[in-house]
């Protein structure tokens, strides 16, 4: 019982264990806060709002460009907001915004149509900050990418069950403009539970440090510093993100209407079970790039997957031409557009920064590329509605699916080769532990 070698077999075990206890402690807290924020933010889209239109445009593209608007408001404010917060004010900011947009929810029913949209901008606002607090929980550690990739798993799943939940409460009787208020109720308690655990994850160790670098808050000089040292990917990288993003959130927000397109009948579980698919795929695809030790192996790992995804995207799109079935390709294409969307999230920006070993932090290049994003978003939603094609949702993300993919892979792969410049031209990155 007293032989040093059990001794420190047994020691070893334990500290394997508490390990395990706590990543899995981060990853239900972590997903479980975020797949609440969805039920503030999704369910809204599952209704059609065809008794309006405002400024001759579908009444339901004014709610998700509204949505949408304040959500990209809130990317290019928490660019500066979430780069400079400090780890002790994470959790009451979240329970702050959430309460700002279920009061906004609150508006939306009380507000009669068609200006019930501005209740609905200002409910975008604090819900687009909350992505990059809850993040905050979790980068920096030896297994970041795992746990990301369990936080992602949360936007990609509570997609569809918030769209569920809201589908639910329509046909149970509940209006349109109540539902989303509704709705949030429902993940009211649970969202409550899940913060309180986030406030028990402990700051990351010595070893993570030593891994992965020490994260901590960033000036306006040091984050524009930090930009100008690799402007060249990082501009890929905006652009690539900005295209999935498009994509990704014409799915989500139109996903009714792309059902019906694709001849398939849309009962509220399909949302579930579609997206419950996308997730398992990507989560086992982006969330074991952690194995890799060595910074810069991991790093053009992410970027390798990226393109893949988006091969996968431009294989979708030709086969539904040549008869593919319409519940394949949604689930296709969304395991395409989120593999990348991922990987910049878990891997991409978290192991640059461990390469770098530059004063930094992974959410303020979230929000850089976020709000850039969201920006193309809007932007396409309101071009579409003044050239006068509003009215075929389904025909437009087809037709945009092949190009966008061809595109993303081609700024992906600029990205890779300057970074594989970069690493011969220069010792800046360099992995920080062989």
């Amino acid at each position: 019982m007293n032989d040093p070698a059990h001794i420190l077999e047994t020691k070893k075990l334990a500290t394997r264990l508490r390990s395990l206890a706590l990543a899995a402690w981060s990853i239900v807290a972590a997903f479980g806060t975020y797949f609440c924020m969805y039920g503030y933010r999704k369910p809204f889209t599952v209704g059609t709002y065809t008794d309006v239109a405002l400024w001759g445009i579908g009444y339901k593209t004014v709610l998700v460009t509204s949505q949408v608007l304040g959500y990209m408001v809130s990317k290019f404010i928490g660019i500066k907001v979430i780069a400079e917060m400090r780890p002790e004010q994470r959790a009451v900011g979240i329970l702050v915004l959430i309460g700002v947009a279920q009061t906004s929810l609150l508006l939306f029913g009380l507000v009669p149509p068609p200006w019930n949209f501005i209740p609905l901008f200002l409910n975008g606002i604090p819900l687009g900050m909350v992505f990059g607090l809850v993040i905050g929980f979790l980068e920096g550690r030896r297994h970041t990418e795992a746990l990301v990739a369990g936080l992602c798993a949360s936007f990609i799943l509570a997609d569809g069950v918030a769209k569920s939940v809201g589908a639910e409460l329509l046909k149970g009787g509940v209006g349109e403009y109540w539902m989303p208020f509704c709705a949030g109720l429902v993940f009211a308690v649970p969202l409550l539970v899940f913060v309180w655990m986030l406030t028990k994850i402990p700051p990351p160790s010595a070893e993570d440090v030593a891994f992965r670098s020490e994260r901590l808050p960033m000036t306006g000089v040091e984050r524009w510093d930090f930009f100008k040292r690799y402007a060249p990917g990082l501009t890929a990288l905006v652009l690539a993100y900005l295209l999935i993003t498009i994509l990704r959130s014409i799915r989500a927000d139109f996903a009714p209407e792309i059902w019906k397109g694709l001849g398939v009948k849309n009962p509220p579980e399909i949302y579930t079970q579609s997206e419950t698919l996308v997730m398992l795929g990507v989560v086992l695809i982006n969330g074991s790039c952690f194995v890799f030790l060595d910074n810069r192996k991991a790093f053009f790992m992410a970027l390798a997957i990226s393109i893949g995804g988006l091969v996968l995207v431009g294989i979708a799109s030709i086969s539904l031409w040549a008869g593919l079935n319409g519940f394949v390709f949604m689930v296709l294409v969304g395991l395409g557009l989120y593999i990348p969307y991922v990987a910049v999230h878990t891997t991409i920006f978290e192991r640059l920064i461990a390469l770098s070993r530059d004063r930094a932090n992974v959410g303020y290049l979230m929000y850089l590329v976020d709000a850039f994003g969201y920006l193309g978003y809007v932007a396409v939603m309101l071009a579409r509605e003044v050239v006068g094609k509003g009215g075929n949702m389904f025909a437009f993300f087809r037709d945009i699916c092949l190009g966008s993919a061809v595109i993303g892979g081609l700024l992906f792969g600029s990205c890779w080769i300057y970074f594989a410049i970069r690493r011969q031209e220069t010792v800046a990155l360099e992995p920080a532990v062989a």
